[in-house]
């Protein structure tokens, strides 16, 4: 139906998911850019005008008389204190009152009319400084604040536009992330049947939510009041839409399949869902996930800016940039596990800016796993270097999961987190390196350096436009906004700048078709041709919008488990699952054995963003109690929290590496090895890896004293 219907040369899910979508992406970015505008807008007021902030509203002129009869008004007070003396008489509990002092009134009525002598000279001089230059400038700074303050107000509600627009779209194009792809009828009757059970449980929490809110005599903002019917009518569109899909089954489906592996096509979201619903329920707390659903919005700016490294991820994609790098490696044709090695570790900086491994593996897994495929890797090696390659860089500035981290935690700052983040960065590259070399197969050969080099510097001198273009951006921001690329300003300073990049790509491709018209000598056809390569596939604004259009199946699928994730925390939490773990350990060494098991397995089911907030809520302070260093820990925890994505049943990462790189190659990788290790290296290898650095990091800083 919607993949038909087309208005102004874009379909119905470009209109009604892509739109949306963009919209609320892009309003979170200026809103961002707004508020290191205003700031140095307030400065730039103050340099200009001394006491700007005196002049950013009109004074209110003082009340006192500045010309006042001191005489007469001494005379009215001395009577008053005079009247006061004799009713005083009467209390016989109090002691003689002390005389007025009239030579110490006088000088307090002379003290007040200098006064009001001052506050009505600086009145006069205020409206005097506030010329029509002021009020120009005061009125553009005032409109960028009061605009700031609505987005701030706004976030809660954007966020769960972006939750319910982008969570329906990947509901449409079935796009959940469950253990294995729909297939057969059963897998379709089977997970549709298990969404329009937590779609029902989902409207019936919120719709709850909001009785317990509204009749609990408390009076509701009318944001808090939309926000509650927003979700409801969201919820209510996804469970129409869930029980269309398991009424209508697509055509493509093969007939047939078995009840026992349909289970496996359940997308994670929903069976969380149907785990915490299901446990609220039966406990009498029916609106339980729409509280934790409430409280992932007092996060909101975490989770939009989720949405954004999401969308920087597809625009990443889009460009030429991942190519242009990988051309600088090609000439030397590196032995496919030392390009391994190469990838996996130059990925980490991306991962870093993109906020989250899973967000990178969706950009540019699937270029990963062609390159290595090009260089002669095994499937299983090209496999497990992809699911890696979103693995290293989380502990980096500036990856969004730190920052969180650190807002939730008042015991760590994103300095020290950043700061062990690299040495276990270089200790996990350390680690793959190892591994993958002392399991290749076949001798090391490279190019000769005098074959390769004049390629790789061909290579390098294209990274050169790249370099200058985002060098210009960022002191554009550093100039002009004092904004500097951190974990604090990469989500809105990024997609500029791969907007920029993408302009350029597409400048330069213009500029190469005007360039082979002209040398094809087609003059009857010029205009024609060059209107349809301005039309074609790679104009900006398509690209853009096919980001746009992918990112929010992506987004919609992250958001919808993240939040059902924070549900299921709230489950451990009420449940009080931790109770039985005790609150503190005498033995620092048995607290922190226990705890990496707890928190490997907390990584193998849940997303990374749900699963911080249960760590902190419950886990943490039984670390803290114990004699772990906060920083300790959370190291510990990223680490363990990467190996139970990369661990079954979940595994996460390679859910995301077989959405991108298909079911076809998954299937021919599983048919490769000739020994155990290379039957299931995609698993062993990343698994070695994490494994050790764990080990590493848990206990060998308690062997050093640290704490």
């Amino acid at each position: 139906m919607f993949q038909n219907f087309r208005l102004a040369n874009r379909t119905g899910f470009e209109w009604l998911a892509a739109m949306p979508a963009f919209l609320v992406l892009t309003f979170v970015i200026i809103l961002n850019t707004s508020h290191a505008t205003h700031g140095q807008l307030l400065k730039l007021g103050e340099n200009v005008w001394d006491g700007y902030f005196q002049l950013r509203s009109d004074p209110t002129p003082p009340t006192c008389e500045i010309n006042a009869d001191i005489d007469s008004q001494l005379a009215v007070l001395m009577a008053e204190s005079v009247n006061v003396a004799e009713e005083d008489e009467w209390d016989l509990f109090d002691d003689d009152p002390a005389p007025v002092d009239e030579s110490v009134m006088r000088q307090s009525l002379v003290n007040a009319q200098t006064v009001c002598k001052t506050n009505h000279q600086n009145y006069a001089n205020t409206v005097e400084r506030i010329t029509p230059a002021v009020k120009m400038f005061r009125s553009l700074e005032l409109s960028i604040s009061e605009f700031g303050e609505f987005g701030l107000h706004a976030q809660r509600i954007l966020l769960a536009i972006l939750v319910l627009f982008c969570g329906l779209t990947a509901l449409f194009r079935r796009h959940h992330i469950a253990l294995r792809p729909m297939e057969t009828v059963m897998d379709y009757r089977v997970a549709s049947f298990a969404q329009m059970l937590a779609s029902g449980i989902l409207f019936y929490s919120v719709y709850s939510f909001k009785d317990v809110v509204f009749n609990a005599g408390v009076a509701v903002s009318a944001e808090h009041g939309f926000l509650h019917y927003l979700w409801i009518c969201g919820f209510g569109a996804v469970l129409l839409l869930s029980l269309y899909q398991y009424i209508v089954i697509p055509k493509e489906a093969k007939p047939g399949g078995s009840f026992l592996k349909a289970q496996l096509a359940v997308p994670l979201y929903a069976t969380m869902c149907l785990i915490s619903g299901t446990y609220f329920i039966f406990n009498g707390h029916a609106a339980g996930i729409g509280i934790y659903l409430n409280q992932m919005m007092e996060l909101s700016q975490l989770f939009l800016n989720v949405g954004l490294y999401v969308w920087i991820g597809m625009l990443v994609k889009r460009t030429k940039l991942a190519q242009a790098v990988f051309n600088v490696f090609r000439p030397w044709k590196l032995p496919p596990e030392m390009l391994a090695v190469v990838v996996v570790v130059i990925a980490a900086v991306p991962t870093a800016y993109t906020g989250a491994s899973g967000i990178f593996i969706i950009a540019i897994g699937g270029l990963i796993y062609n390159e290595l495929r090009r260089a002669g890797a095994r499937r299983q090696l090209a496999l497990a270097a992809t699911a890696m390659s979103g693995s290293m860089g989380v502990v980096l500035r500036p990856c969004l999961l730190v920052v969180i981290i650190a807002a939730l935690n008042k015991e760590v700052t994103t300095d020290q987190l950043f700061g062990w983040g690299l040495n276990v960065f270089l200790l996990t590259a350390a680690l793959f390196a190892f591994f993958a070399m002392i399991t290749k197969q076949g001798e090391i050969n490279f190019e000769k350096a005098s074959v390769a080099w004049p390629e790789t510097k061909k290579a390098l001198w294209k990274l050169v436009p790249y370099a200058i273009l985002m060098a210009i951006t960022l002191a554009i921001y550093a100039v002009l906004l004092n904004a500097y690329l951190d974990e604090f300003s990469a989500p809105f300073i990024l997609p500029v700048m791969l907007l920029v990049v993408l302009i350029y790509e597409r400048l330069s491709q213009e500029k190469i078709g005007r360039e082979q018209l002209n040398i094809d000598h087609i003059e009857n056809r010029l205009e024609e041709s060059w209107d349809d390569l301005k039309k074609g596939n790679d104009s900006i604004e398509k690209t853009i919008r096919e980001a746009t259009t992918e990112t929010t199946g992506h987004i919609g699928a992250l958001l919808m488990l993240m939040g059902l994730s924070v549900s299921i925390g709230g489950v451990i939490e009420r449940a009080h699952v931790m109770d039985m773990v005790p609150a503190s350990f005498e033995s620092v060494w048995l607290a922190m054995a226990l705890l990496v098991a707890i928190l490997v397995v907390i990584g193998m089911v849940m997303d990374p963003y749900g699963a911080v907030i249960l760590v902190s809520a419950t886990i943490a302070s039984i670390a803290y109690d114990s004699g772990i260093h906060p920083v300790h820990f959370w190291m510990v925890t990223l680490v363990a929290f990467e190996l139970g994505y990369l661990s079954p049943p979940v595994a996460l990462n390679h859910l995301l590496s077989r959405q991108v790189v298909g079911e076809k190659e998954v299937a021919l990788a599983a048919q490769e090895g000739h020994n155990f290790w290379y039957r299931y290296e995609k698993f062993l290898l990343p698994l070695t890896v994490m494994g050790i650095a764990l080990l590493i990091v848990a206990f060998v800083p308690l062997a050093i004293g640290y704490n």
